[in-house]
């Protein structure tokens, strides 16, 4: 194998596979990045098993072949350098990197080691706006139940339905939901799961992107039998489905409210996180509590640090209401939005309650339960 490379795609490339490997004793050719030259084109492809990621990187290639290499130090190495023209070959197992001045080699390990990741035949294919897409995936991904115990629960749920995609998350504390437009054919109504490891690394990968100005606007979803395909410009990357149902959670969507205020986000954060330096450890316990009067108030109490309530005003409509949350849930929600004004609706103490952005009623809501007191 013999390849030149601008710095800037090497290290575009290899800051898109390397982060999937960690450090494997048992299977050490997972820390590597497969390297290889064909057709023209240099491709990177990592995997840790459950997921692969590949992208494909433009430069001259003199000699086809292909290598693994240790991911991390490459992409440590290449950020390193100062030379925009990177010259590499390789020598038996060894990659021999040469820009300018600098000249390295590193240790690889052979190509058919390296696991196989298999091509994906779909039947159902997607087209998605990068960029609703992106804000959807991170307004979601943080409500997965963090323990495998229900397997279902560590993935988001992603239902498409003619030209609507419905993404959803809940550890059965709380549920965020998203909805966007999407382009495809009628293939009914589809429902996947998918772990929360691939939805954070496809987010991590679009956000990369987020600031170049010539990349594609749409990211392509393709699925088959128990795998699912996110396409983007260059880059691929090759994930299992979650087996199982995902819980039918509009049984507990409330559809009507005994009190509904609108508030501001910023202020409403920030009485919540004032009362919550008093909350009781453990159960992280904020009461807030809203006032037709036209105020809004959150309060904590504990034994040894004393008690905070914080009041700012709020339009309440309905009747004086007041409710025991999870702080933490309840600021993970808020922080998920991005408008200046929320809505919170709530039936008293011992229902769920819902915030959704104003303006965006039907395509965003956020629901909490309560803690019983």
């Amino acid at each position: 194998m013999k390849v030149s490379c601008t710095k800037n795609n090497l290290q575009m490339g290899l800051s898109i596979t390397s982060h999937l490997s960690t450090k494997n004793i048992q299977l050490p050719i997972l820390n590597n990045v497969l390297m290889v030259a064909k057709n023209g084109n240099i491709r990177f492809t990592s995997t840790n098993l459950e997921i692969a990621v590949s992208c494909l990187v433009r430069g001259k290639v003199e000699e086809e072949g292909e290598l693994t290499i240790p991911s991390k130090l490459f992409y440590d190495y290449i950020s390193l350098l100062k030379e925009e023209k990177v010259d590499l070959f390789n020598q038996d197992q060894t990659l021999v990197v040469e820009a300018g001045d600098y000249k390295t080699k590193i240790n690889g390990l052979i190509s058919s080691d390296f696991p196989l990741v298999p091509s994906v035949n779909s039947n159902k294919i997607y087209l998605l706006p990068v960029n609703n897409f992106r804000e959807a995936l991170s307004q979601v991904v943080f409500a997965v139940a963090s323990n495998e115990s229900r397997p279902e629960l560590s993935g988001v749920l992603l239902k498409f339905n003619n030209n609507e995609l419905i993404i959803a998350a809940t550890d059965s504390y709380r549920l965020a939901e998203r909805k966007i437009k999407v382009s495809s054919e009628n293939f009914g109504e589809t429902t996947i799961i998918i772990p929360s490891r691939t939805i954070i690394e496809v987010n991590r990968i679009l956000s990369i992107f987020k600031e170049t100005s010539d990349s594609p606007s749409g990211v392509q979803i393709s699925l088959s039998d128990n795998q699912v395909v996110f396409t983007y410009g260059l880059v691929e990357i090759i994930s299992r489905t979650i087996e199982g149902s995902f819980p039918d959670y509009q049984q507990i969507v409330p559809k009507s409210f005994q009190t509904e205020s609108k508030l501001d986000r910023n202020d409403f954060i920030n009485a919540v996180k004032t009362a919550s330096l008093f909350s009781r450890s453990g159960l992280f316990d904020v009461t807030v509590k809203f006032d037709p009067a036209g105020t809004f108030s959150a309060a904590a109490a504990d034994a040894t640090r004393g008690e905070n309530t914080a009041v700012a005003k709020a339009e309440v409509n309905g009747l004086e209401n007041s409710v025991t949350l999870n702080f933490r849930y309840l600021l993970d929600g808020l922080n998920s939005m991005t408008t200046e004004s929320v809505v919170f609706q709530m039936i008293d103490g011992a229902n769920p309650c819902m915030i959704h952005p104003v303006g965006s009623e039907d395509q965003h809501l956020y629901i909490v339960m309560p803690i019983r007191q």
